[in-house]
């Protein structure tokens, strides 16, 4: 499904803290790699948009950490954006023990499509919402168990 996407990793070194597990600040790295790469998989650059010079910016997080993640640990990222409309549009997330499926993290960035020169939001190309797949204002499922 378009608007589902899957990112697979397997813990590095580095993610690991003091107290054996992974930090608390990848999580949020994790959902910045799933979120680019589904919006590769959709066929648009991840970065900022060069012709137009407007692109996604984040406003807020939302982390809810369930179960550690541990050096031996792969993960799954499930990512899907749940809803659009205007500027704003509400991506979730859900990081699974790729061994064992067991839900270790869920949560939620709030993403605004702004103008880089101004710096201020502008609405949200009709071009962007096909790519993913997403009806303006309208909410979205999550993803089904595989994707």
């Amino acid at each position: 499904m378009k608007n589902h996407f899957e990112w697979k990793h397997k813990v590095a070194p580095g993610e690991i803290d003091g107290l054996g597990h992974v930090n608390n600040l990848v999580y949020i790295a994790w959902f910045l790699a799933a979120s680019a790469g589904h919006t590769e998989a959709c066929g648009m650059p991840a970065g900022p948009e060069r012709a137009g010079n407007e692109g996604w910016v984040v406003r807020r997080h939302e982390i809810d950490y369930l179960a550690q993640v541990l050096p031996q640990d792969s993960v799954t990222v499930k990512t899907w954006i749940e809803k659009a409309e205007k500027a704003t549009a509400i991506r979730r997330y859900e990081i699974v023990n790729a061994a064992t499926g067991r839900l270790v993290c869920a949560g939620l960035t709030v993403w605004v499509w702004i103008n880089y020169d101004t710096g201020r939001p502008i609405r949200i190309p009709e071009r962007i919402y096909a790519a993913y797949g997403v009806e303006p204002g309208k909410t979205a499922d999550r993803p089904p168990a595989s994707v």
